[in-house]
C-alpha cells in the first residue's frame, strides 16, 4: 500500500505543465521516494534519539539507587524543578474576598476571588460541609482543560461528594479558562486564541523567552490557592489532600512534589513517562512542558519522589491518550523506590478500562484513598448523583471574566514587565552558542550528489550534505558558467524551502554569485510530515513537537539550524569555485532567526541580508498574539540577548534588513526597524527587484 507521503510526492511531481514546472519540482524534491520519507522523518528521529539517550542514562542511574539515594532524590528534584521553573515570586497578600454564597441542604459553596500575585486575580469555588465538626480535612482540586472550568459537570460531582463526606474542597479556574481568559476579546466574548490549550501556548511562547515556563504561573496559582485553603478556620492544615484530572492531574503531580503541606495525592490521567509520551501524543501544551527537564535527568516518576514517602495513588485509564504502558512502567519504578524508603504500602495504582477523564471507577478509588489516609477509615463511597449548577451560578465575578471587569494583570502584562527589567548585551557569543545548542564541526561535510540541471548561464547541482550525524541537509548549489576567478558565495535559507523563491536565487547567480540554498533541519524537504499538513496547531506554533522535545533535552531547533548554516559555510569553503573570504548569508522569513544566530557565532559569514524576518524576540512579548514563533525561540533568550545584540556581535560585518515583520507576520514600518538596528541598512522589498543588489551583495 502506498503511503500518504508517496502519494503526495507523486502529485507534486505531476503538477504543473511544461519543462519549467517539472524542473521546479526537481529542485524542490531532490531524492527518490525512500529518501524523501527518510528526510521527512529525520528531525523527529534525531530529537527523539537525544531525548531517549537522556532517559536511558536516568533509568540506568535509578536502577542502582540505594535507600540513601532514594531519600536524597526529593531535595535534588525540587532544586532542579524550581530552577527550571525560574523560581517563584515572593508571597504577597491574597486579598481574598467572598463575592457570593450558594446554600444547599448538606453543603455550601462560597464564590472566592484572591490574588496569587498583586492584582493577578484568581476565581475559585470553596465547597464546605454542613455535617460533622470542624476542623475538616480538605481537598485542593486543580482543574484540567475540560469545558466550563470549575463548573464542569464531573468536577461538581466530585466536589459535592467530597463535601458531603466531610471535606472542605477548593477548585479554581486555571489560566485561560472559566473566568480567567487572559487574551479576552470583547467582540468574540472569549479568547483571541481559543481553545485554552492554544491560549496557554501563545502565552507560553512569550514566557519562555523570559526564561519562565508557563507552569511557573499555574503552579504558583495552586500554591496560593493552598495558602487560602489552609487559612480557613474550617480546615485542618495537617490533613490536606490533592487530586485532579488531566491538566489537573498534571498540577496534582507538580504541586504535591513541591509543597510539604500536601499529605496525600492522587493524580488522575496524567502520570505516564516521557519516553511513552514522546512515542505517542508528544509534548502537550505549554504548562505541561518545562525546558531542560530531560536534560536534568528527570521523568514523571520524579514528581512522585518529590512527594515520597507520603501516600500517593496513580489513577490511570487503560484507553487514555496518556500511555498506560508508561504509567505502568513509572508505577513499577516508584514501587521499588517506595520499598527502599520503607513505605511500600503508600504507593498504589488504579487502572480503569475506560478513556481520558475522572471516571467513576477512579473517583471511587480516590474517595477511598483519601478516607484511609486523612480520616483513618477504609470504606466504600456511594456516590449520589449531583445536578450540576450552571456556569453563571458559580461565577465569582459579576460578568464572568476578571480581565474586563477587574482590569488586573495578565500573564502577558506580568511577563512584559519582567522582560523590561532585564539588562542584556554582555553575554559572550560562546555562552549564547551553549544556550541554543549550536555546534561547530571540523572538516568538510560528506556530500551526496543528486544530479545537475543546466540553465541559461548557470548550472544547479542538487545535493545533500551531512551537517552532523543524523541530520542530512538537502541543498541546491547555483554556479555561474565560465567564471574566470573564484566567486563570492551566499548561503541562502528560506523557511518555506530551498526553491520557494526561485527569482531571488536566479537574480543572485546571474550577478556573479555562487549560491547554496539549503533546507536547514525542519525546513522545506526536511519538514516533519506531521507538521507539513498545516493543522491549526502547526499554524499557530510551527513544529511544536520537535521544538519542544529539543527544549526538554536542553537544545533548540534554532541552534541546530545555525549549525546547519555553519556546515554550509564549511562546504562552500571547500569548493574550488568559491572565494572562502567572501561568504555571505541571506535568509527569508524564519530562516532569518537561524541566520542571525549563525552569523553572530561564525565570523566567516561576512555579511547577511534578512527579508521578512521577525523584528525581534522582544516584539513577541510586546504583542498579545504570535503565530509560528514557538519553534524558533530560545528559552531565556531575553535575559541575555536579542537580535540587535546578535547584530552587534557581528562587528563591522554589514547587515541588510528588508521588510521585517511582527509576531503575526505584518511588515513593520522601516523607521521603527531602523531605530532598533541603527547600524543596519533597512530597506523595502519594492526598492529593487534584483535580489543580489537589494540584499547588498553586489554594487557595494
Amino acid at each position: 500500500m502506498r503511503t500518504v507521503a508517496q502519494l503526495l510526492l507523486t502529485a507534486l511531481l505531476l503538477s504543473g505543465t511544461g519543462a519549467w514546472a517539472q524542473d521546479n519540482q526537481d529542485l524542490r524534491f531532490l531524492t527518490n521516494h525512500t529518501d524523501y520519507r527518510r528526510l521527512r522523518d529525520q528531525l523527529s528521529d534525531y530529537t527523539l534519539k537525544r531525548a531517549f539517550s537522556q532517559l536511558d542514562a536516568r533509568e540506568a542511574k535509578v536502577a542502582t539507587w540505594t535507600a540513601e539515594d532514594a531519600r536524597a532524590r526529593k531535595a535534588q528534584f525540587r532544586e532542579k524543578f524550581i530552577r527550571l521553573l525560574g523560581g517563584f515570586p515572593a508571597k504577597t497578600p491574597l486579598n481574598a474576598r467572598v463575592t457570593g454564597t450558594i446554600e444547599a441542604a448538606d453543603y455550601r459553596i462560597e464564590k472566592i476571588i484572591f490574588e496569587s500575585q498583586p492584582r493577578f486575580f484568581v476565581t475559585a469555588n470553596l465547597y464546605l460541609p454542613k455535617t460533622g465538626k470542624a476542623p475538616y480535612p480538605a481537598i485542593l482540586f486543580p482543574l484540567g482543560h475540560e469545558s466550563g472550568a470549575k463548573s464542569h459537570d464531573t468536577w461538581q460531582q466530585i466536589l459535592v461528594t467530597f463535601a458531603r463526606k466531610g471535606y472542605v474542597c477548593l477548585a479554581w479556574d486555571p489560566l485561560g479558562q472559566g473566568e480567567r481568559v487572559q487574551l479576552f476579546d470583547a467582540d468574540l466574548g472569549g479568547s483571541k486564541a481559543a481553545p485554552s490549550t492554544t491560549e496557554h501556548t501563545v502565552l507560553g511562547t512569550q514566557t519562555l523567552l523570559a526564561g519562565i515556563p508557563l507552569a511557573r504561573y499555574t503552579i504558583w496559582d495552586g500554591i496560593r490557592a493552598l495558602d487560602y485553603l489552609v487559612s480557613r478556620p474550617e480546615v485542618d492544615p495537617k490533613r490536606i489532600g490533592l487530586t485532579g484530572n488531566s491538566g489537573g492531574g498534571t498540577h496534582t503531580a507538580y504541586i504535591a512534589s513541591l509543597d510539604d503541606r500536601i499529605q496525600v495525592a492522587a493524580p488522575s490521567c496524567f502520570i505516564t513517562s516521557w519516553r511513552r509520551l514522546l512515542l505517542s501524543i508528544g509534548p502537550q501544551d505549554a504548562e505541561q512542558c518545562v525546558p531542560g527537564f530531560l536534560a536534568e535527568g528527570l521523568d514523571h516518576a520524579d514528581f512522585i519522589y518529590g512527594f515520597a514517602p507520603k501516600p500517593y495513588r496513580m489513577l490511570s485509564a487503560i484507553r487514555d491518550f496518556f500511555s498506560i504502558t508508561g504509567a505502568r512502567e513509572t508505577f513499577a519504578e516508584a514501587q521499588r523506590v517506595y520499598g527502599l524508603l520503607g513505605a511500600p504500602d503508600r504507593i498504589a495504582m488504579t487502572e480503569a478500562d475506560d478513556g481520558h477523564g475522572y471516571s467513576k471507577p477512579r473517583r471511587l478509588a480516590s474517595y477511598k484513598w483519601f478516607d484511609k489516609w486523612l480520616k483513618g477509615v477504609e470504606q466504600d463511597t456511594v456516590e449520589e448523583p449531583v445536578v450540576p449548577r450552571r456556569e453563571e451560578e458559580l461565577w465569582a465575578t459579576k460578568t464572568g471574566q476578571v480581565v474586563p471587569e477587574l482590569h488586573g494583570e495578565t500573564v502577558f502584562s506580568l511577563n512584559r514587565a519582567l522582560v523590561k527589567g532585564f539588562r542584556r548585551g554582555s553575554t559572550p557569543p560562546a555562552e549564547i552558542g551553549r544556550m541554543i545548542g549550536y555546534e561547530r564541526f571540523e572538516g568538510v561535510p560528506a556530500v551526496k550528489p543528486f544530479g545537475v540541471l543546466q540553465r541559461d548561464g548557470y548550472r544547479i547541482e542538487k545535493l545533500t550534505y551531512l551537517s552532523e550525524p543524523g541530520i542530512e541537509v538537502p541543498a541546491l548549489f547555483y554556479i555561474p558558467d565560465g567564471a574566470a576567478q573564484k566567486l563570492p558565495a551566499v548561503v541562502y535559507v528560506n523557511s518555506d524551502g530551498k526553491s520557494a523563491q526561485p527569482g531571488d536565487l536566479e537574480s543572485m547567480v546571474k550577478q556573479g554569485l555562487a549560491v547554496l540554498s539549503i533546507d536547514a533541519r525542519g525546513f522545506g524537504e526536511t519538514r516533519d510530515r506531521d507538521v507539513a499538513d498545516s493543522s491549526s496547531w502547526s499554524r499557530y506554533f510551527g513544529d511544536y513537537g520537535n521544538a519542544m522535545t529539543s527544549m526538554l533535552s536542553g537544545s533548540t531547533l534554532t541552534g541546530g539550524r545555525a549549525t546547519d548554516i555553519s556546515r554550509a559555510v564549511d562546504l562552500l569553503s571547500s569548493r574550488p569555485e568559491v572565494n572562502s573570504q567572501q561568504i555571505y548569508g541571506a535568509a527569508r522569513k524564519f530562516g532569518g532567526v537561524a541566520m542571525l544566530h549563525a552569523a553572530a557565532l561564525d565570523s566567516r559569514i561576512k555579511r547577511i541580508a534578512l527579508e521578512e524576518t521577525l523584528e525581534s524576540y522582544t516584539s513577541v512579548v510586546e504583542h498579545r498574539l504570535n503565530r509560528g514563533i514557538t519553534e524558533h525561540i530560545v528559552p531565556g533568550a531575553l535575559r541575555y540577548y536579542d537580535f540587535p545584540d546578535l547584530v552587534r556581535m557581528m562587528g563591522s560585518h554589514p547587515v541588510v534588513i528588508v521588510d521585517a515583520v511582527d509576531p503575526v507576520g505584518t511588515v513593520v514600518a522601516a523607521e521603527q526597524v531602523a531605530k532598533l538596528y541603527p547600524s543596519a541598512k533597512v530597506r523595502k522589498r519594492y526598492a529593487d527587484s534584483a535580489a543580489a543588489t537589494l540584499y547588498g551583495f553586489t554594487n557595494q
